[in-house]
């Protein structure tokens, strides 16, 4: 059965990211309009994550190297990797996670 996720309508969750489409090996999340900042703490996920900037720019940080994000650019972060993210100007990107993020 086909489920569908309205990001209009979708729910939004502590970090601020809208819950889009999820099933039970991955989940999909939109991070819509993120406000520029470089005190993001660094963390580590236990899911692989790939995500795809739709507007504004962000660096990653992995592994002590710094990747610049604009729009059109995809990124992958390995599951267990430490990273952070500064926002450079307001942000919004989509996010893929395996397995779902929490």
């Amino acid at each position: 059965m086909a489920t569908k996720v309205s990001s209009r309508n979708a729910p939004e969750g502590a970090h601020g990211e809208v819950s889009l489409a999820r099933g039970e090996r991955l989940s999909m999340r939109m991070w819509r309009d993120e406000p520029p900042t470089d005190d993001k703490p660094a963390a580590s996920r236990p899911y692989e994550t790939v995500g795809f900037v739709v507007s504004g720019r962000a660096e990653l940080v992995l592994k002590g190297e710094t990747v610049s994000l604009e729009a059109g650019d995809s990124w992958v972060v390995p599951a267990g990797t430490e990273h952070t993210y500064r926002i450079l100007e307001p942000f919004t990107a989509v996010e893929a996670t395996a397995p779902p993020a929490g």
